[in-house]
């Protein structure tokens, strides 16, 4: 066994002791042993702990893969979350008020994706130990919203329906205002006896709905969520906020970054989580590349009372940005993916918008963005870190850029 010294914790949320050697479970100042494999170490054991580390609350924490910091105090891992933030605006020279981060509560989490395959004794289902291809069962997960985890029958029982032996179903189970909405990759070819044994475990479960491989195979109410005063059914396996908590917070930050009324433009608008409770105050325009979910915004905002006009527009923002001189609106609110948006932003940074509302899912890539703005003359007023993926190494972020 060999001992190292811990420096520092990565974007991952490894331990990094010099090498570098990627330490899962370990933190800043701590000794600990073990046994080297290329660049990360085997078979852990903590010889000198830290005033940070604590017991994890969830009992499937060590097997699981789900989180990755529950060995850490609150207070460490919103430290280091905010850390994370500055040192990413600080490579490209940048500063900002961060305000004092948000974290969801445990037990919280409205959206999971499972694993789930079939076993010789029946199925299991979970999430993936670390780096593994073995799933984890996690039937007291402390992450979930306990009306959730019935998903967790839910899809071993879809897998004795619907897998074969050698292939693994992806469940991705979300908690909507009529129950459980379940939408599953990876099965079966649906056929006719298929088709009617998924519909009789969607009624003996209580589903909402069910879909598999995009096909909605039945539909006992609308899965539908609020955004502001309406009511969408996204489509099956959309993406939605992890957490209602989280939703609400990164909301709160948008509205706070955009105080102006007129019209809005709402870019990577997904099914309206933004640009239906902002059409309370303004004329609002949303783009997405993904049709089916600009309908659900659609009907949703039709659906409603009390709103302004809101427009939509199916567009690849990636590789077709709407250039300069069509962005003239009173705000702006932009949520893309990981990769962030160069090619829109370097057309924001063109326009002659106000206010902006940036979120992000990606330290970096906003950093990189927020360069882009800064450069053209825009100011980055303050970020809110948002921490609704906790216990684990993800961060998402909101921050407001207005023009002198």
């Amino acid at each position: 066994m060999t001992e190292f010294v811990i420096e520092r914790l990565g974007h991952q949320g490894d331990g990094i002791a010099p090498g570098p050697v990627y330490v899962p479970m370990a933190l800043p100042g701590e000794t600990v042993t073990g046994t080297p494999e290329g660049t990360r170490l085997r078979d852990m054991k903590v010889l000198h702990p830290c005033a940070d580390r604590v017991k994890p609350p969830c009992r499937h924490y060590r097997a699981c893969g789900g989180c990755q910091l529950q060995h850490a105090s609150d207070a460490f891992v919103a430290g280091w979350k905010q850390t994370v933030v500055k040192q990413a605006l600080s490579a490209h020279g940048l500063e900002a008020e961060l305000r004092p981060i948000i974290t969801s509560p445990p037990r919280s989490r409205r959206r999971a994706v499972l694993s789930a395959r079939r076993t010789k004794k029946g199925a299991t289902a979970g999430f993936h130990g670390r780096a593994s291809g073995v799933i984890t069962e996690i039937p007291e997960c402390q992450l979930l919203d306990p009306a959730l985890l019935p998903a967790l029958n839910v899809a071993e029982a879809l897998a004795q329906s619907g897998a074969s032996r050698k292939a693994e179903l992806s469940v991705t189970a979300t908690l909507s205002g009529a129950g459980l909405d379940i939408a599953v990759t990876g099965g079966k070819p649906l056929d006719g006896p298929l088709l009617s044994q998924l519909a009789q475990e969607a009624e003996r479960h209580g589903l909402a709905r069910l879909a598999w491989d995009g096909d909605v195979v039945a539909t006992r109410s609308p899965p539908y969520q609020r955004f502001g005063m309406a009511r969408v059914v996204p489509p099956p396996g959309a993406f939605l906020q992890a957490t209602p908590h989280g939703q609400a917070s990164l909301l709160a930050a948008v509205q706070d970054a955009v105080t102006r009324d007129g019209t809005g433009i709402d870019l990577f608008a997904g099914c309206g989580t933004f640009t239906l409770p902002l059409a309370q105050r303004a004329q609002m325009h949303g783009v997405e590349s993904d049709a089916a979910m600009l309908s659900a915004l659609d009907t949703g905002w039709r659906q409603a009372e009390g709103l302004k006009r809101v427009t939509t527009e199916a567009r690849d923002l990636f590789r077709n940005p709407i250039i300069a001189a069509d962005l003239r609106y009173d705000f702006a609110v932009i949520d893309p993916p990981r990769a962030g948006a160069e090619a829109q932003v370097a057309e924001l940074a063109r326009a002659d918008i106000a206010e902006i509302a940036f979120v992000s899912c990606n330290p970096v890539t906003f950093a990189r963005d927020a360069a882009t703005l800064v450069k053209a003359g825009y100011a980055l007023d303050w970020v809110q870190v948002v921490d609704q993926f906790r216990w684990s190494s993800h961060i998402e972020l909101a921050a407001r850029f207005t023009r002198p």
